[in-house]
């Protein structure tokens, strides 16, 4: 779903991304075969009868990324929970959920992400001051955040909307931006992975 204009967030609002977003245009061969593989799934669920559900995911990868260096890994992720992360378990779940719900639907795309906490009237001040809005919806997180060395976002480009999957699937992750400040709060573990150390299977030698 993501562009060339979208990766490089050159609008003066936040890009809300829904299953209706389009046209579509990957911006590279990943993106590309993604695309084509839900066009046969949807052209097998309609002349063959085979269920299918495509989920397109947010983050869940544990490692740290590797085109974000400004900030620490677990940081980087707990800002991704306002708008474009989940957990492993919430990404496990959300299949266990699509192969019950496959045979009901026939066919069907869900976004899967941890609900954001935001409202579409949001977007265009997400995009210049995403921090003064993250302070009115959770006005202790500036403080929980800089308590752990940690900075909140000042600029959110886009957001994943995943509640087509709430609404028509039943499915919403457990894991949101909430619960990571609750884990501040209380000072306990954080409520998702975030490894530094992992290799994911496609680079191991």
């Amino acid at each position: 779903m993501i562009n060339r204009a979208i990766r490089d967030e050159t609008g003066r609002a936040a890009i809300w991304l829904d299953e209706t977003s389009g046209p579509l245009a990957p911006r590279n061969i990943y993106g590309v075969t993604k695309l084509a593989a839900e066009g046969l799934c949807r052209l097998y669920a309609t002349e063959h009868r085979l269920p299918c559900v495509v989920l397109r995911t947010a983050r869940f990868f544990p490692e740290d990324d590797d085109t974000h260096r400004s900030l620490s890994g677990e940081n980087l992720k707990a800002n991704e929970f306002l708008h474009r992360r989940l957990t492993v378990e919430d990404a496990a779940d959300a299949h266990i959920a699509a192969l019950d719900g496959a045979p009901r639907l026939g066919f069907g795309i869900f976004i899967v992400s941890a609900p954001p906490p935001f409202d579409r009237a949001d977007a265009t001040e997400l995009k210049q001051d995403a921090a003064a809005v993250i302070a009115r919806y959770f006005p202790d997180a500036p403080r929980l955040f800089a308590r752990r060395g940690w900075t909140l976002p000042t600029s959110l480009g886009r957001v994943y909307d995943p509640s087509h999957a709430l609404r028509h699937l039943g499915f919403q992750c457990r894991t949101d931006f909430a619960a990571v400040l609750a884990a501040l709060r209380e000072d306990r573990e954080l409520p998702f992975i975030h490894d530094a150390s992992y290799v994911p299977p496609k680079d191991h030698r």
